[in-house]
């Protein structure tokens, strides 16, 4: 029954992002709203085997939604926090931030592995400048391979060799069962068949058997609250890195509902906005805004409401992670937004300006303002 109007929403069509949309749905749907989720296609989503911090200023997967959402198809749009670029537009708003989901990453592996218990020269695979960087700086004989596509697509390239060296294994032996039929003395290799076998493996791991294997990865690395939002916590085994060390992505693990400045906008805020997640995330936004980093170079920020203050930290990296300013400050959180670009000046002058401006000289694309490529899912 219609009660309080329909919203329309914009969401990315992949799996994650309309789990995600489906979240701010029901939340509003708790308050009355009737909400109907549209699914936009973004150049982020075209555009498959580009990297993600080569996908330009303006938010490969932002921009689409938001100009569906200005032009007046659609009344709010919903994206992941760090996906969005630090500059909007002037008659848009940011409507809501519900409450966060982790903001920390995990690295996944096939038999539950720690980074430390990782072996020597191993492959770990993420497309993130950040996590690229963390992970050198914390295990320099590491190869980082580039990694995109969902959540599922990552995990099913990561399960994929071990998997399917299972498999053949398994068809090996029961060629063998079936060619020494009655010779009482054979003791079979495996007391399952191989289609048994098969008939055991999760949907995920069904997949993963049939993916081409390109790089063989030992681990990956994503943000938990995407590994947790795409319900497969339970199907693989998974560590929870540190935020000490690797510093999240600025806005990672939250959401956002962007509106246009006016009722429907204030409306939303009234009904789901996270007060807390909201002063957090925009310590953060503010602090990359004013490093100007943004898609650039390897950049973490964290910040958490603790009492009277919002307690940042920021790590700012080479490619490499061979070299790093980092810092941690605790700021009053009835000036947080002023304290923030204070403290982004301050790391600015120690140093994270120079290894900023050498990663926009590498990169060459002179692009700017956009929160950290770890996308489309991981996040």
């Amino acid at each position: 029954m219609r009660t309080r109007g329909t919203l329309r929403l914009a969401t990315r069509g992949s799996a994650l992002a309309r789990r995600q949309a489906a979240l701010v749905a029901d939340a509003l749907e708790e308050r009355r709203y009737e909400v109907e989720l549209v699914t936009v296609e973004t150049t982020g989503d075209q555009i498959r085997d580009e990297l993600i911090h080569r996908l330009g200023k303006t938010g490969a997967f932002v921009r689409e939604l938001d100009e569906r959402v200005l032009e007046g198809d659609l009344d709010a749009a919903v994206h992941s926090m760090k996906d969005m670029p630090t500059e909007q537009p002037a008659e848009l708003v940011t409507a809501a931030v519900p409450e966060r989901g982790h903001p920390g990453d995990v690295i996944v592996t096939p038999d539950g592995a720690t980074l430390e218990e990782l072996p020597a020269d191993a492959t770990v695979g993420t497309s993130s400048l950040r996590r690229r960087a963390q992970l050198l700086s914390e295990r320099p004989d590491l190869s980082v391979e580039p990694l995109r596509g969902n959540v599922d697509t990552r995990l099913e390239k990561l399960l994929a060799p071990a998997l399917q060296a299972e498999h053949q294994k398994r068809t090996d032996a029961d060629k063998e069962r079936k060619g020494n039929v009655g010779d009482d003395d054979f003791e079979p290799a495996y007391d399952r068949t191989v289609e048994e076998w098969f008939d055991d493996r999760s949907e995920l791991e069904r997949r993963a058997l049939g993916r081409e294997v390109e790089t063989a990865y030992d681990a990956v690395v994503l943000a938990q609250a995407g590994l947790e939002r795409s319900g497969l916590t339970h199907s693989v085994e998974y560590r929870e890195l540190p935020t000490s060390t690797f510093v999240p992505a600025p806005g990672q693990g939250a959401l956002a509902v962007t509106a246009p400045d006016g009722e429907t906008a204030r409306e939303i805020q009234s009904a789901i906005d996270h007060p807390r997640s909201r002063v957090e995330t925009t310590v953060e936004r503010t602090i990359l805004a004013e490093l100007g980093g943004g898609c650039i170079a390897p950049v973490g920020i964290y910040a958490i409401v603790q009492g009277e203050h919002v307690h940042a930290t920021a790590s700012v990296f080479d490619r490499d992670g061979e070299e790093s300013v980092t810092g941690s400050r605790d700021l009053p959180i009835e000036t947080h937004a002023e304290a923030a670009r204070e403290f982004a000046r301050d790391l600015a002058d120690r140093g994270a300006a120079a290894l900023i401006e050498a990663a926009r000289e590498n990169d060459g694309s002179g692009t700017d303002g956009v929160s950290e490529g770890d996308k489309p899912e991981g996040k």
